[in-house]
């Protein structure tokens, strides 16, 4: 599956932030709990060089939470700044504040020694697609100051949000990069929703993601669905059928997918067990962990 998704506006995005990185304190960058790792844009470590960095793990209540702090402990030890957060319901506006203040104090106290005070910080929002990024400014901000969607791609363009009189926000818009190097990163992104689906094999993308989870979750699906030993065996033995596929048949039949002639809808399986993840519906899953 091709997982290349590198829209118009993401290259004039990039070009956007490297043309502010001048005027930003700190880079406020948020990556999805479930996958800290291929969530994170390998251009904004390089455009955030000498910059101070907060990396927010962000829907932290859809993830693992024992492998969300195992993650926090890894980005932690690499000198960055980290909280955990779900920025659509969590009240931590308050904390992200007082990081953003830590991680700047050295700045501070500079530009206090230069006679500077009450200067704003300013620091840029950055991230993948669909990471969050709007919703997280508009709790900081306590108003609906940027769009949100929960598609990629609302952003397209830059905008400035002051919070009082002591910081400043540049959002920008969710990119990408051209080339994946690895194939498992463009998965992982297209899992969480990152990527245009229209683009994508929805049945194929779900089968990979009943692998990934038959290896970290073996029963996550299983006891979301009600499928049993035996009728994965059933499903096993007929013609063509594989045990990824059998998976999704079974997802088909016990919720009643069907197309004409009683034929298991493997197309609006597909779909419905990609919503459930992406939602938390079947329960809190990383697709990363850092000793992998």
């Amino acid at each position: 599956m091709n997982f290349q998704w590198y829209p118009g506006h993401m290259t004039k995005a990039i070009r956007m932030m490297q043309e502010n990185i001048k005027l930003i304190d700190i880079i406020i960058e948020l990556t999805d709990a479930r996958i800290p790792a291929a969530g994170r844009n390998p251009d904004i470590d390089e455009l955030g060089k000498n910059k101070y960095r907060l990396i927010i793990l962000n829907k932290a209540d859809l993830a693992d939470p024992k492998v969300t702090k195992e993650w926090k402990e890894f980005y932690q030890k690499q000198g960055y700044f980290v909280m955990e957060m779900n920025s659509k319901t969590g009240n931590e506006q308050g904390k992200v504040k007082e990081l953003v203040q830590n991680a700047c104090a050295e700045k501070i106290e500079r530009d206090k020694k230069r006679g500077i005070v009450g200067r704003p910080i300013r620091a840029m929002v950055a991230g993948i697609p669909n990471v969050g990024k709007s919703t997280f400014i508009n709790k900081l901000a306590g108003k609906a100051a940027a769009k949100t969607g929960n598609k990629p791609g609302v952003t397209k363009g830059k905008q400035w949000i002051a919070l009082g009189k002591n910081m400043q926000l540049l959002d920008t818009p969710g990119i990408l990069w051209p080339k994946f190097e690895d194939e498992e990163v463009g998965l992982h992104l297209a899992l969480i929703g990152s990527m245009n689906d229209d683009n994508l094999d929805g049945t194929e993308l779900a089968c990979e993601l009943i692998r990934i989870l038959k290896e970290s979750y073996p029963n996550a699906i299983n006891e979301k669905y009600n499928i049993t030993k035996e009728q994965l065996e059933e499903l096993e033995n007929e013609q063509y059928a594989t045990p990824l596929s059998a998976v999704l048949s079974a997802i088909a039949i016990n919720r009643k997918c069907f197309k004409q002639g009683a034929q298991p809808d493997m197309d609006r399986a597909a779909a419905l067990l990609l919503d459930d993840f992406r939602n938390g519906r079947l329960g809190k899953l990383s697709l990363e962990r850092p000793n992998a």
